[in-house]
């Protein structure tokens, strides 16, 4: 959590923003009172529970009153149930701080939560409600936040970080398209995909900027000497090769090109993290840490591109 709330108050360079000014007094609960709250703390819960519900359903000891595949469930749970709780958080957090402008809080940051959870039971229940009415639950909460998110970065005239509406808009069609195909195919496909390359690229984008950020600051602090590369002419042919990777991979996932391009995208991006002098970083967990998250993108990049080529089964780089 420290990471994650400090990385919120950094702007996409990884400069460190001020606090958003406190221009109104808030009386309400605590957990409403910044989006990292409520967002993290259910997500991080809903996570642990999802995967041991997943356990004895893959065991075919337990069945769901889901329209999707056990598969389908646990993909989607994990990818847009988990991983878009934590990315609202982020995004509620830090856009009051690029922006200078008061936080949501109170009861419309209580709105979203509960349009989260609905959409939650909504998907698990969705033999009763209904695979449309799941889709749309959850497809409102994405437009909800978009639409939060849109309006304080106009409200601000925080015009660069409009791109990262990019990344809702994405998930926004991966998700519909992952309940579309699974309703007419049976299963999802695309869908999943789009979904795992819009967090990646988000992880690039985002940690790629904050990852040496951190790294710079505690390095010239305690332990003088390399510093990590500065955000760079490399940095962006990176993200372009690994950008068209990602398309490859959704548009043609099984193909011996995409499997190629992936294997390079993984070898420029592992370049790219050795340049961030992370071993030097030892002796802080809370900032080696990041390096270690960070190196499952190339490492993913690399295990899905030999799944491409048929070197290894699909589900490891999908993990990864």
């Amino acid at each position: 959590m420290p990471n994650a709330t400090v990385l919120a108050h950094q702007d996409q360079h990884g400069r460190a923003q001020m606090p958003a000014p406190r221009l109104r007094r808030y009386n309400g609960p605590a957990i409403l009172s910044y989006g990292f709250r409520p967002f993290f703390l259910l997500g991080s819960i809903y996570s642990g529970l999802a995967v041991l519900v997943w356990l004895p359903v893959f065991r075919g000891e337990l069945e769901l009153a889901s329209a999707l595949t056990a598969r389908d469930w646990h993909v989607h749970e994990m990818l847009y149930g988990y991983l878009t709780a934590v990315i609202t958080g982020f995004l509620l957090t830090a856009v009051p701080n690029w922006t200078g402008r008061l936080p949501l809080r109170g009861r419309p940051l209580l709105a979203l939560v509960l349009i989260w959870l609905a959409g939650r039971i909504a998907v698990t229940m969705s033999t009763w409600t209904g695979w449309a009415a799941a889709a749309v639950v959850y497809l409102a909460f994405l437009l909800a936040v978009g639409t939060a998110v849109a309006r304080e970065i106009v409200a601000g005239r925080n015009w660069p970080n409009l791109k990262v509406l990019t990344v809702l808009a994405v998930l926004f069609a991966g998700n519909a398209t992952f309940h579309i195909e699974a309703h007419l195919n049976g299963s999802a496909d695309i869908g999943v995909r789009v979904g795992i390359a819009g967090m990646v690229f988000l992880i690039m984008l985002i940690g790629g900027r904050i990852v040496p950020s951190f790294t710079r600051n505690w390095l010239a602090r305690e332990n003088p000497g390399r510093l990590p590369a500065s955000f760079g002419r490399f940095d962006v042919v990176s993200m372009v090769l690994a950008g068209a990777a990602l398309i490859a991979w959704c548009v043609a996932p099984g193909s011996a090109a995409t499997g190629t391009i992936l294997l390079g995208a993984g070898l420029v991006q592992a370049a790219r993290l050795a340049r961030w002098a992370g071993e030097r970083t030892w002796r802080e967990p809370l900032v080696l840490v990041l390096h270690v998250a960070f190196a499952f993108v190339p490492l993913g990049f690399a295990l899905v591109g030999a799944a491409a080529l048929g070197w290894l089964p699909a589900g490891a780089g999908i993990h990864a």
